[in-house]
Order: C-alpha cells, then structure tokens, then sequence
C-alpha cells in the first residue's frame, strides 16, 4: 500500500486544524470580552438553575423537544422513499401510506393531549 495517496487527506486535517485554530484564536483576541453577572449565571433548558433540585418543574419544554425530534426523523425516513419512489412500485407506495398514517394518528394523539400548547 503506497502511503503517499493519503497525503492529501493527511494534508487537509492539517490544514483544516489550523485553520479551527487561527479562527478560534482571533475571536478570542479580537472579540468583546465584557462579562457581567447574568451573562456569566448558569442557565439550562430554558430554566434558570434550581436551588433545590427536589423542586417541580414542567417538563412541556422536555416534551416539545422529544416531538421535535420524534417527528424531524421520522420526517427523514421520507427522503429515501421519495427518491426511490419509481422503483418501489406500489408496495413502497403503501407501505408510506402506512407509516404517515401512523404518524397522523400519533400527532392528533398528541395534539388533543395538549402536547403542543404552550402557554
């Protein structure tokens, strides 16, 4: 195995680390740095940090992003079936049918749970 086909790989890494580098050097040297109280407090999900963490919180923002990610990937399940669609013929074509439906049902499911109200 000849080991010079992978300089150029060898050769982008190096140059691309440099380049992160050099970035992240400048906006450290050329950036505001005024920090201040609230700028510096921990803040976590959409909370302010608890003081007891026995305390009760509302997992609604928990829930959303849980939907959020839920539906985004099964959205992307779509793509392979959309480029391939002239090949699955009408298997593939109710199989998808399937699927969305699923889909529909679980967003009305959570839709009249209240899921996605936020007040």
């Amino acid at each position: 195995m000849n080991l010079q086909q992978y300089f150029p790989v060898l050769l982008f890494i190096i140059v691309a680390t440099g380049i992160g580098f050099a970035l992240l050097g400048a906006g450290r040297v050329l950036g505001p740095h005024r920090p201040y109280a609230e700028k510096l407090s921990q803040y976590e999900c959409g909370f302010d940090a608890f003081d007891d963490s026995r305390m009760k919180f509302d997992v609604r923002y928990y829930l959303v992003a849980i939907l959020f990610i839920m539906f985004d990937l099964e959205i992307a399940f779509l793509f392979p079936w959309a480029i391939a669609n002239g090949v699955v013929g009408l298997v593939g074509f109710w199989t998808v049918v399937v699927f969305l439906a699923i889909l529909t049902v679980g967003f009305v499911y959570e839709w009249k749970k209240g899921a996605l109200d936020w007040e």
